[in-house]
């Protein structure tokens, strides 16, 4: 009897083995005029078709150029990394070097100061066109000398992007500031007891935020394959804050409940209790515990989840938002830092498969179900213009059809989630579940 592949070597996450380049698709409804750029989105795609981690695989990009209420295009391609080309290339040698411009880039795709750069948390970025061709790996002329997440915050009121890279071996945590130019112009080391997987963060417009959390690297599973992480109970969960006017400070950390965090929906200053500036609230989707008993696979009960911290009397406030599911939670872009009412995420509830749109205001939701058969991955939010209302725009994701094997683009109204969607595109080819995209509009 044959092995059974894998989770995430079956099914929609099973990788695809062709790059296709589709010009002129045809669009089920209209297709905002305004929507003028290009939307990417990366995730694993091992080229041998194995991988021992759904995390592990070769990073491909696909995307879709829309223009005039067109889309010119849809392409995908895998980043032309050293791994890719060369698979017994390692982020780290048997000599216990970390060499950097090793990676599978697979996670992310933003843009900064008119680069466009693909990212996984183990590497340095690398750089891509808007076509989707690697130009190469991208170390910041030679001053990054960390890794780099793979979810950089840009803040909409400097450009500044600032990112932080976490490691196996001291120092474990770095961060690090990009002016608007794409100048490094700032990095600090950042004190934690020991080696975890800091996967992301957040920024305030007067804070960097840290989550150290439970869960920490092992030489033991390292040296096995596969992801070298487990949960641990003594290692303690805290949350740091950093002031961003004060290169240099020290965080001040707050002692929270164990959990762990992938993604925060968003973060930003806030009143104390008593009605006084000096607080951060920070709202994630918050996992109980990750990783206990292997890090195969994980149950995804993460749900939306808010910290409160009192900058003052350091009193820490937890409170849970939604009791359902989620995952890859948005906010929109020109808000990341700053108060948001709105927020988005993935969300699968029994036989709905849904993006869920949260009002903050009352915590209340609206979804846009897809049923049973239809499963949508992380959606961007797009406003329809600068002086647009916070949700007037649209969402963007690639949407799996189970019975056909197929996949489509969507865009949906982000001010009617229960109507149907404003426009939807066949692909070519199926579009494996994959991470994290970036809307990167023309102007």
């Amino acid at each position: 009897m044959a092995t059974k592949l894998p989770f995430h070597l079956r099914g929609n996450y099973a990788p695809v083995t062709e790059e296709v380049t589709a010009l002129d698709l045809v669009v089920d409804g209209t297709l905002p005029p305004e929507l003028d750029g290009h939307y990417l989105r990366n995730g694993a795609n091992p080229k041998s078709g194995w991988s021992p981690h759904w995390f592990a695989g070769d990073g491909m990009i696909h995307g879709m150029r829309l223009r005039d209420g067109n889309a010119e295009w849809y392409r995908n391609r895998w980043v032309q990394t050293k791994q890719l080309n060369d698979p017994d290339a390692r982020t780290i040698g048997k000599d216990g070097v970390s060499d950097r411009t090793v990676g599978v880039n697979n996670t992310h795709v933003v843009s900064h100061a008119d680069k466009i750069l693909t990212l996984v948390e183990s590497s340095f970025p690398c750089e891509i066109s808007s076509d989707l061709d690697t130009i190469g790996v991208h170390d910041f002329g030679g001053k990054l000398d960390s890794a780099m997440t793979a979810h950089p915050k840009i803040c909409p009121l400097t450009g500044e992007m600032h990112f932080f890279g976490y490691g196996f071996f001291e120092p474990f945590l770095t961060y690090h500031r990009v002016d608007a130019s794409g100048q490094l112009v700032q990095s600090e080391v950042i004190d934690v007891p020991g080696p975890t997987m800091i996967h992301d963060f957040s920024i305030t417009a007067t804070q960097i935020i840290f989550m150290d959390l439970p869960v920490v690297f092992d030489l033991d599973l390292a040296m096995k394959g596969g992801m070298p992480y487990r949960w641990d109970d003594d290692y303690g969960a805290r949350v740091g804050v950093m002031p961003r006017s004060t290169p240099g400070a020290t965080p001040r950390w707050f002692d929270v409940d164990p959990c762990y965090v992938f993604h925060p929906l968003n973060s930003f200053d806030a009143m104390t209790s008593g009605g006084q500036h000096g607080a951060v609230v920070i709202d994630t989707a918050r996992y109980p515990e990750l990783w206990r008993q292997d890090s195969a696979g994980f149950k995804n009960d993460a749900a939306l989840h808010r910290w409160h911290l009192d900058l003052d009397s350091g009193a820490v406030t937890e409170s849970q938002l939604d009791d359902r599911e989620i995952e890859f939670p948005r906010v929109a872009e020109h808000l990341v830092g700053l108060e948001n009412r709105f927020g988005y995420a993935v969300g699968s509830f029994g036989d709905q498969n849904a993006l869920v749109k949260y009002d903050l205001s009352d915590n209340s939701s609206t979804l846009h179900d897809f049923g049973a058969d239809r499963i949508p991955g992380e959606a961007v939010f797009v406003p329809s213009a600068e002086s647009a209302s916070e949700d007037e725009g649209w969402l963007l994701t690639f949407v799996y059809d189970k019975p056909t094997e197929s996949s489509h683009f969507v865009v949906l109204d982000a001010t009617n989630m229960s109507a149907d969607p404003v426009a939807s595109i066949a692909l070519p080819q199926r579009v494996p579940f994959g991470f994290h995209g970036s809307w990167i509009p023309s102007r």
